[in-house]
């Protein structure tokens, strides 16, 4: 038997592995943000901001029917099963970034010009863009931190030197500068293949998608709506209030950066942990949910007091130079609704390990037509300290949903019994017993399994 200790020294060690990987990630695209804006003009670097949102939603389309059932099916699975898993998952992610490649590359020729520019070379990169984060969650699945964070490592060592070799030889345009950042990604995806010993496999694609037909449609949705929920609330705000005000609000967003490095580290390993823990020890699952939503919500809450005190001390021009100062009153709100934010993962994650995308859909539906809502009436009644305020209420309202969400999730499980500090008793007594209804599947071994259908 393992010891609890050694556990626990297993589980750091994926999430100091998440976390380093997350922080990486996060320093290279800044330095690239920074070093393109250096080298270009406002109009190519407003192409490229819009390539990268175009990648933004192409890799959450590739995350919700290829990554999101790897991590809940396959995570801890023996190796020949996960390389079958990883196979089909690698597969779909790569027909993903053919198919939304294609349409870039039609918008490139369509639009024509700069963004023209832009789109034909995010077209040409795009199936190494997603195969390589596809590889870059499955080791995560297989409790490979490292691989993932030196495949990540390669894509920055390879994509550093051809930025700025584009520079030096007077290439020094948009789409020479997309182009290298997605080489360096079409490198690690290509290491990715050598280190998992998988190839990806894109007639597997097809087996993958009806195979998993109950859960990547679901994820499809809510990855792509989460993210377009965002885009509609800065577009609403900046119709307000204008394009100034919208830029506070990203100032404000950028001093929770370091923390969201944390939050995304963990985000790498909570779902597979989770999906463990389902299959391991069922009763453990709300637990380690509420520990993972608790943890999260003290470590945001005390960085968000960090900056509240030290900002006008000298962090906050360490940070953002001259525009500290209107930022600042929009630190408390944005840290509310960061705080809300993790309050809410637990509850995220309970419900993917769990295979509930029904529900799951259904909660970050409500929650973020409820933050759109409240956000645009808060820049309507009290400009912009009451966009982020009534946000923060908006997605406090969001948390509770999302853990009812999850409570009736458990409920409709039959092997992970509700706590009775979840659900009050039913008849006869009986607390947190499993609901007598067909049995859950345990999908992760059973790749040829049957889908479930909640």
């Amino acid at each position: 038997m393992v010891l609890p200790w050694r556990k626990m020294r297993q589980v750091g060690s994926r999430l100091g592995w998440g976390v380093a990987d997350q922080a990486m990630c996060s320093l290279t695209n800044f330095l690239l943000s920074v070093y393109i804006a250096r080298s270009l003009g406002a109009a190519e670097f407003g192409a490229f901001s819009l390539a990268y949102v175009t990648y933004g939603f192409a890799i959450n389309a590739s995350r919700g029917l290829s990554i999101e059932p790897l991590l809940i099916r396959y995570s801890g699975t023996a190796p020949k099963i996960w390389r079958r898993a990883a196979a089909g998952c690698s597969g779909t992610a790569l027909l993903v970034g053919l198919a939304t490649g294609t349409l870039a590359l039609l918008a490139g020729v369509l639009i024509g010009g700069t963004i023209g520019m832009a789109f034909l070379a995010l077209g040409l990169t795009m199936p190494g863009l997603l195969l390589q984060d596809s590889w870059r969650y499955a080791f995560f699945a297989n409790g490979k931190g490292l691989y993932a964070f030196v495949n990540d490592g390669l894509w920055a060592a390879v994509q550093i030197p051809l930025l700025v070799i584009v520079k030096m030889t007077g290439h020094a345009n948009v789409f020479w500068f997309v182009m290298a950042w997605g080489a360096g990604a079409a490198v690690g995806a290509v290491f990715g293949c050598f280190q998992a010993k998988v190839a990806p496999r894109l007639v597997g694609a097809t087996v993958w998608l009806m195979l998993h037909r109950d859960l990547g449609p679901r994820y499809l949705v809510e990855n792509t709506g989460g993210n377009a929920s965002d885009t509609l609330r800065s577009y609403g705000t900046s119709s307000i209030l204008g394009l100034t005000a919208v830029g506070d609000i990203q100032a404000a967003g950028v001093l929770m950066g370091p923390f969201k490095i944390i939050l995304f580290g963990l985000g790498m390993i909570t779902i597979p942990e989770a999906s463990q823990i389902r299959r391991r020890s069922p009763r453990q699952l709300p637990v380690f949910c509420v520990v993972v939503s608790l943890g999260l919500t003290v470590l945001a809450a005390a960085w968000g007091a960090v900056l509240l005190v030290a900002l006008p001390f000298g962090l906050g021009h360490l940070m953002l130079g001259g525009i500290w100062r209107a930022a600042y009153p929009l630190v408390l709100p944005t840290a509310l609704a960061i705080v809300a934010g993790c309050a809410t993962t637990g509850a995220n994650v309970g419900l993917h390990a769990l295979g509930a995308a029904k529900r799951s859909l259904r909660s970050t539906i409500i929650t973020s037509v409820i933050s759109v809502t409240f956000a645009l009436v808060g820049a309507v009644v009290a400009g912009v300290p009451g966009t982020l305020y009534f946000a923060a209420v908006g997605s406090w309202l969001g948390t509770l949903i999302s853990w009812y969400q999850f409570r009736q999730a458990l409920h409709d499980s039959s092997n992970v019994p509700v706590p009775s500090w979840m659900w009050p008793p039913r008849s006869g007594g009986d607390q947190g017993s499993p609901v007598a209804s067909s049995q859950l599947r345990r999908a992760g071994p059973e790749l040829e399994a049957r889908p479930s259908r909640r």
